[in-house]
């Protein structure tokens, strides 16, 4: 089973931090790296079950939702490359906040079932070390 792991600081309290991120359709919070967000189907974000696509690319699916212990985890049912349909079986990512000295710290990790997981993991990991500036930036200019 191939795994991808990154983490930041943020220093915003918690629940700024997962207001800002927990809307499966809205990640408006990383506009330098997701360009478009499609709603799919007739759930809100905060619903198990909501479907995305994002950048006309990745296909996933909202699998839970804790608010109480500020996580979440959605699947990867169709993207490019190594995280195609074709190419990656399983493949689950998690989300979790947790409170730290310097306020928050967020945690995205994922695995996965590939042939080549060291493809998808060097595919994946810049993508979420990315999203997760594209977090903090946010929340420091507010």
């Amino acid at each position: 089973m191939g795994t991808c792991y990154n983490k930041i600081e943020i220093k915003s309290p918690i629940k700024t931090v997962w207001k800002t991120i927990c809307d499966f359709h809205d990640m408006s919070w990383a506009p330098q790296v997701i360009t478009s967000v499609a709603k799919v189907g007739d759930k809100n974000g905060d619903e198990v079950g909501a479907k995305r696509v994002l950048n006309d690319m990745f296909h996933e699916t909202l699998l839970s939702l804790d608010a109480d212990a500020f996580t979440f985890s959605y699947s990867i049912d169709d993207g490019p490359g190594p995280v195609s349909s074709s190419a990656v079986d399983n493949y689950v990512g998690v989300v979790k906040l947790t409170e730290s000295e310097q306020g928050t710290q967020v945690e995205w990790s994922s695995t996965y079932e590939s042939e080549n997981e060291n493809e998808v993991a060097d595919f994946c990991n810049p993508i979420y070390g990315a999203l997760l500036a594209g977090l903090k930036d946010t929340l420091s200019s507010n």
